[in-house]
């Protein structure tokens, strides 16, 4: 199968392409190399996939001509590309333009193809607002311009699902850890920080805060899984995570073990829409695409740290 993989020089879209190719298909990566976080990390990924015979294109999907740019013969779009997480330097107009502009571009090129692909969206907890422990049943309450905007991302593509003119499914992701982690993300930032002996800096309350830290592996299980299961997931929202919590003072701890050293931190002000739990509730994921996380926290961590050391640390 041919697909299509946004947002491809990323964290999360960058496994899952790997996997794609692992998994016997011709995958083609888009991405606009957006200057959010430090470019050389989304080089470097890009870099790796290229060595695995995934080109990663340069194109912006709110302003290129996408039909003249992306291939016509696709049977799927994993559409990863966004404005990600909560940051006191975004605009609304990037979250905007990013999540929910790109989206209805995108959509509008694959639904004017001979074949149409199936869509898979990659939406995120942050949907359903300050708590995150529901079903994929119950109305979501987000709290930031970063959960609004991903939710009227997932809108659109489940609108096309209800109007029969495409396909897709939308997965909503629970606290991605592991390699290639952004480097603003938690994990990245006290791999830094212990490694460096610089102070983790550490927003007010946000130790007691739950998480459902998933290791990036299981959740590219969960969104391959898609494949074959299309009439199951058409018009489907699914919950992808690990169903166990831990807080961020026990990933710190956790961390401090690895590297058996003491992590400082050092206070900051509280972030508006941070959400203070997470927890994945993946009935729906278990019952009907048979997803099973299955990787410790701990586990993850060594790996991640790992990569750290070998493409980062200097």
């Amino acid at each position: 199968m041919k697909i299509l993989v946004t947002g491809a020089a990323g964290f999360i879209g960058s496994h899952t392409s790997e996997r794609l190719k692992e998994l016997g298909n011709d995958v083609v990566g888009v991405d606009n190399f957006s200057p959010y976080y430090d470019l050389a990390l989304k080089k470097l990924n890009a870099k790796t996939l290229l060595e695995k015979n995934i080109e990663v294109l340069k194109i912006d999907l709110r302003s290129d001509d996408l039909s003249g740019k992306l291939p016509k013969d696709l049977d799927y779009i994993f559409h990863f590309a966004a404005h990600p997480g909560i940051s006191n330097t975004s605009t609304f107009e990037d979250y905007f333009s990013n999540n929910i502009l790109a989206t209805q571009r995108l959509l509008e090129f694959a639904e004017q193809l001979p074949k149409k692909p199936f869509f898979v969206n990659i939406a995120t907890s942050s949907i359903y607002g300050l708590e995150a422990t529901f079903p994929e049943s119950v109305p979501p309450k987000p709290a930031s311009w970063y959960g609004v905007t991903k939710l009227a991302a997932e809108q659109l593509v489940l609108a096309k699902s209800r109007e029969n003119k495409l396909e897709g499914t939308s997965f909503r992701l629970f606290s991605v850890y592991g390699p290639r982690e952004r480097p603003d993300k938690l994990y990245t930032r006290l791999i830094d920080c212990g490694m460096n002996n610089k102070p983790f800096p550490l927003f007010e309350g946000s130790e007691k805060h739950l998480r459902s830290f998933t290791y990036v592996q299981d959740i590219v299980d969960g969104i391959v899984s898609v494949i074959g299961k299309e009439t199951v997931c058409n018009g489907e929202i699914f919950n992808l995570g690990t169903e166990t919590e831990s807080t961020t003072a026990q990933g710190i701890s956790t961390f401090e073990e690895i590297l058996q050293k003491k992590i400082e931190t050092e206070k900051k002000p509280p972030r508006d829409g941070d959400q203070s739990r997470t927890k994945a509730n993946i009935d729906k994921a278990r019952k009907l695409l048979g997803y099973n996380p299955q990787t410790s926290l701990k586990e993850g961590l060594i790996a991640q740290t790992e990569w750290f050391k070998n493409n980062i640390y200097h």
